[in-house]
C-alpha cells in the first residue's frame, strides 16, 4: 500500500484550508495501516498538537449517527415505513404533502428555511438539494415516536455498546477539541443543545474509522454482532426515490453512495467502485468506506467552509481517488 502518496494528498489540502491541524487514518482489512497527525489544535500560542486524542468537529459527517436513529426507529417498528408521508409525524401543514421521511433521508425533499419560515423549493423526489432542516424535522419525529432524542438513541445503542467515549454532541470545549477556524462564517454556529438535532458533533479520528468499521463489517465489531445488521443495510443501501435525476448524488440515510452507473457529479471520486460509501463535512472531515476493497478511510482539519479558489469537489475526489489507487 502506497501510504505515502495519501499522506501527500492529505498534506496538499492542509496547506490549502485556513487550517492549523489534521490528521488521517487508513484501515485495511480491519487492521490499521496508516495514522498520522500533523499541525496544531489551534491558533493560540499555548495549543496543543494534534494527536490521537484531538476531538474534531464532524460537520455534515455527524448524519452517519441521525440517520442511524432513524434507522433503529424504522428497525423497531416506531417508524412504520421509510415511505411513510411526513404529515403522519408531525402537524399537517400543507408544505410537507408530498414529503416522505425518505425525501428527508435522501436530500430529494424540496423544503427549506427562509426567514423562519418553512418553503417549498421543488416537488419532493424530483430534484436534489443539500439542506440542514431535514435533520431539524427528523429529529422532531425520533423525538414524538420514540421519546427519546437522537442523542439519547445514539448513546444507548452506539457509544455505550462500541465504548466511544470521545463521540458526542458536546455543550461545552475541553483542551482535547480541536478549534474550529471560522472566519466569522454565516453558517458556523454553537449549540449548547446536545440532543443530536445541532451541528456540535465532535470525535477522535480514530473512533470515527472505527464507526466506518463497523458499517464494513456490517454491524459486527470482533466478529460479534453488535448493531444489527439490517439497521447497517437499511443506512447503506441506496435509498433515493426512482424519481430522482440520474445525475443528481444517490444517498443511503444521508450517507453518499456509489451507483452501478455514475452520472453527473457527486462527492464521492468516480473512480471508486460500486456500493462504496462517503459522507463529507463543511470542515473538510471526510469518513470514505470502500467495501469492495475493504477500506476504511478517514481524514480531519479544523478548517470550516472553503477558501477563495479551493475546490471541494475536486479535492474529495482527489481523496478517493489516491487512497483507492494507494491500495491496488
Amino acid at each position: 500500500m502506497n501510504s505515502q502518496a495519501i499522506l501527500t494528498q492529505v498534506k496538499k489540502t492542509f496547506s490549502q484550508l485556513d487550517c492549523t491541524g489534521g490528521g488521517v487514518i487508513i484501515n485495511k482489512q480491519g487492521q490499521t495501516v496508516l495514522e498520522e497527525y500533523f499541525g496544531m489544535q489551534g491558533q493560540h500560542q499555548d495549543a496543543k498538537r494534534v494527536g490521537t486524542h484531538t476531538l474534531f468537529h464532524l460537520a455534515s459527517v455527524r448524519k452517519t449517527y441521525v440517520g442511524f436513529a432513524v434507522a433503529y426507529a424504522i428497525y423497531h417498528n416506531y417508524i412504520a415505513s421509510i415511505d411513510d408521508p411526513l404529515s403522519d409525524y408531525l402537524e399537517n401543514e400543507k408544505v410537507f404533502a408530498d414529503v416522505s421521511i425518505r425525501h428527508l433521508l435522501t436530500h430529494t425533499h424540496g423544503l427549506r428555511r427562509q426567514n423562519e419560515k418553512i418553503m417549498k423549493e421543488f416537488e419532493a423526489g424530483y430534484n436534489w438539494a443539500y439542506r440542514d432542516i431535514n435533520v431539524e424535522l427528523l429529529a422532531k419525529v425520533i423525538y414524538k415516536v420514540t421519546g427519546r432524542t437522537i442523542a439519547e438513541i445514539v448513546d444507548e445503542q452506539v457509544f455505550q455498546t462500541l465504548s466511544f467515549t470521545e463521540t458526542n454532541w458536546f455543550g461545552e470545549k475541553n483542551e482535547q477539541h480541536i478549534e474550529v477556524i471560522h472566519n466569522d462564517s454565516p453558517f458556523w454556529y454553537e449549540s449548547d443543545v446536545c440532543d443530536g438535532s445541532k451541528m456540535n458533533m465532535y470525535s477522535s479520528l480514530r473512533e470515527l474509522a472505527k464507526w466506518g468499521q463497523v458499517h464494513l463489517d456490517k454491524g459486527k465489531l470482533h466478529g460479534k454482532q453488535i448493531i444489527p445488521e439490517d439497521i447497517i443495510q437499511l443506512l447503506t443501501t441506496i435509498q433515493s426515490p426512482n424519481t430522482k435525476p440520474k445525475n443528481l448524488p444517490t444517498n443511503g440515510l444521508f450517507w453518499f453512495i456509489q451507483p452501478q452507473q455514475r452520472e453527473g457529479v457527486t462527492e464521492l471520486s468516480p473512480i471508486l467502485p460500486k456500493g462504496s460509501l462517503q459522507l463529507l463535512g463543511y470542515t473538510s472531515v471526510a469518513l470514505l468506506v470502500i467495501p469492495k476493497e475493504n477500506i476504511v478511510a478517514v481524514r480531519g482539519f479544523n478548517s470550516f467552509g472553503s477558501p477563495e479558489g479551493f475546490d471541494y469537489i475536486k479535492d474529495i475526489h482527489d481523496f478517493g481517488s489516491t487512497v483507492y489507487n494507494s491500495i491496488l
